[in-house]
């Protein structure tokens, strides 16, 4: 599986961005997707991810803020991030999973500034 980021971008305090990663290879309905982020001298951490059954779950710090979903006709899973802070700062990864297997994209660079 290759994963593709994009979307990221300089965005204000209170803003929107919407990721995209496009994945490719014909078993993406049956692999859990995910987003997960690294700030700088940070570890990397989990943001949110979706099962193949659509169900979401969402790390503590952007819940309510951040809507994961999935097209499985598009390959393609969606971060959108409102009410960005400039905690939220960070190179976002996507993932998929699928029992031992995992698989990262490049990331996409989020800077969350005035």
């Amino acid at each position: 599986v290759q994963l593709q980021a994009s979307g990221g971008g300089l965005v204000q305090p209170g803003g929107s961005l919407r990721l995209s990663c496009a994945a490719s290879g014909s078993l993406f309905r049956i692999y859990e997707m995910g987003w997960y982020r690294q700030a700088p001298g940070k570890q990397r951490e989990l943001v949110a991810t979706i099962s193949s059954g659509y169900k979401p779950n969402y790390a503590d710090s952007v819940k309510g803020r951040v809507t994961i979903s999935r097209d499985n006709r598009k390959k393609t899973v969606y971060l959108q991030m409102n009410s960005l802070k400039p905690e939220d700062t960070a190179v976002y990864y996507c993932n998929a999973r699928l029992r031992s297997y995992e698989y990262w994209g490049q990331g996409t660079l989020v800077t969350v500034s005035s």
